[in-house]
């Protein structure tokens, strides 16, 4: 049996890519990210509105401030999407970092794993904080609870 011998390009020919990937996920990586951007934009700029200027503004935000717009599903979804988005853009972002600047395999895995770990933390909590959120906890002392707080 006799193997044909493989050719050798010329040395200006155009790199030729033997290799498969596994598919596109660093396309659509890179689509979301650009999405994600315009979106955070619209989410963080409504956020910064509300709170900034409808209202009193800046003096206005307190502890009763924050209770009253988290009353809403709306804010709740809102900050939510924002709190969301944030994490899995920066997420994505970091993780290309480390992608192109960790030269070993077990460094870049060591810290990916690092940051997938704060991602579920800060995602996990922040979920919670939004949606178990009681500005009025009824066994609360009194002198603790919130004055807009019946007693």
């Amino acid at each position: 049996m006799t193997t044909t011998p493989t050719a050798i390009g010329a040395p200006r020919s155009p790199y030729d890519r033997r290799k498969t990937t596994r598919g596109n996920y660093e396309l659509y990586s890179w689509v979301f990210m650009r999405a994600s951007g315009v979106v955070l934009l619209v989410l963080i700029f409504g956020h910064l509105w509300m709170n900034l200027m409808v209202g009193e503004g800046v003096h206005a935000i307190d502890f009763g401030f924050v209770a009253g717009k988290w009353a809403s599903p709306l804010w709740q979804v809102w900050d939510l999407l924002m709190l969301w988005l944030a994490m899995i853009h920066g997420t994505n972002g970091v993780r290309t970092i480390i992608n192109d600047y960790a030269q070993r395999d077990t460094t870049r895995l060591v810290l990916k794993g690092l940051l997938y770990l704060a991602f579920v933390v800060v995602v996990v909590l922040g979920t919670l904080v939004i949606f178990t959120f009681d500005p009025c906890p009824s066994d609360a002392p009194a002198h603790l609870v919130a004055s807009f707080c019946e007693a």
